[in-house]
């Protein structure tokens, strides 16, 4: 048996839109001067930090802004961290984006109560005892550093990258809107995917014995993640069984499945539309949700969302003309009895900004 002790004080906060819910947030873990941190113009450009700043305003919060971290965050950038919250009069760090900005956050949240140099934690000759509350929003996937209690920062000065751990700067909340990563360049993708099945693998491939439990969560990450796909000459070429594997080159053409429905207009561009995991097992037969949208709003011209439960299919209408037309539709295609089906009658289909249909906006 291996001893261990749990310990993950992070709120997190998960779903669409749940930035939105950052300014009373900071309030509820007693912000009054916050820091903005952020990296690059990504979270400019993309009007998330001025939503969050909104949010931040609504709760009458102030706050000043300090942007241009860089992968492998700097200790200049700390410096410059601190300095600016000791002259602002900073309670509170919220970091915007990825590891990076987190772990920056962090290192000036050590600093500034701190009367020594925050570099000093990092090498070994100090310990710190106090740290301003941090939080996050985080724009990428893989970060990991939302829920530890480590830092890793880079010192021009030798070019040393340095990690420091202390429980004082677990984050106090982390949002994690997922349909944020949406927009991520297909690199910054790729990277977040390889981070993740990296950090697992290592977990993974452990000395202990009797590791069922977190084998099995490990291996299901890993199944997940690799539905995240790309086009290129990146892109893997599947699994080696046996050494001969090696020798067969890429026999999928460049290609790996993501697992998402899309379609391709006639400008070439493709629409994600819904995911192949979508299903509902109905009297034993395995039935796809967004797939049957689809064939709804290619026979009838409305707007529909399938829901349900492996008793039930529920189907959501804008329009009451429609209900018969959808529900022989729907026996044809599944050869099921139309009690199988319920049709509700809704003013309009739930939708995110990006207009992405909110599926736990309809009840069951």
């Amino acid at each position: 048996m291996k001893d261990f002790i749990y310990y993950a004080p992070t709120q997190v906060v998960f779903g669409a839109l749940s930035e939105d819910k950052t300014g009373k947030l900071v309030k509820q873990y007693g912000g009054a001067k916050v820091l903005v941190h952020y990296g690059g113009q990504s979270a400019e450009r993309s009007g998330l930090l001025d939503k969050i700043c909104r949010a931040l305003e609504a709760e009458g919060i102030a706050y000043v802004k300090l942007g241009g971290v860089v992968p492998n965050p700097r200790l200049s950038k700390v410096h410059e961290g601190i300095e600016l919250c000791r002259k602002e009069k900073v309670d509170f760090i919220l970091a915007v984006g990825g590891g990076s900005v987190i772990d920056s956050a962090k290192a000036i949240a050590f600093g500034v109560p701190y009367e020594g140099e925050v570099w000093d934690f990092y090498m070994g000759r100090a310990h710190a005892e106090a740290c301003l509350p941090v939080a996050t929003v985080l724009t990428i996937p893989a970060a990991g550093s939302e829920m530890s209690n480590s830092t890793v920062i880079t010192n021009e000065d030798g070019d040393l990258k340095k990690g420091y751990s202390n429980n004082l700067c677990r984050c106090k909340f982390a949002v994690m809107n997922p349909e944020r990563t949406y927009t991520l360049p297909n690199y910054q993708t790729a990277c977040g995917v390889t981070d993740i099945m990296m950090h697992t693998m290592e977990r993974y491939f452990s000395h202990d014995d009797d590791m069922t439990v977190t084998d099995a969560i490990a291996e299901s990450i890993l199944r997940t993640v690799k539905d995240s796909v790309f086009e290129g000459k990146n892109v893997t070429m599947g699994y080696a069984r046996k050494r001969e594997d090696l020798l067969l080159g890429d026999e999928r053409n460049g290609f790996m499945r993501t697992g998402d429905l899309a379609y391709r207009d006639e400008d070439g561009c493709y629409y994600i539309v819904g995911r192949m995991g979508r299903f509902l097992k109905l009297y034993g037969m395995r039935i796809g949700l967004d797939e049957c949208e689809q064939i709804i709003k290619g026979k009838c011209p409305i707007e529909c969302a399938c829901v349900g439960t492996d008793e039930k299919m529920i189907v959501y209408l804008t329009d009451d003309k429609y209900v018969t037309a959808v529900k022989e539709i729907l026996v044809e295609k599944t050869k099921l009895v139309a009690s199988a089906f319920e049709v509700r009658i809704i003013d309009s289909i739930p939708k995110n900004e990006a207009g992405k249909i909110l599926y736990s906006k309809l009840n069951l």
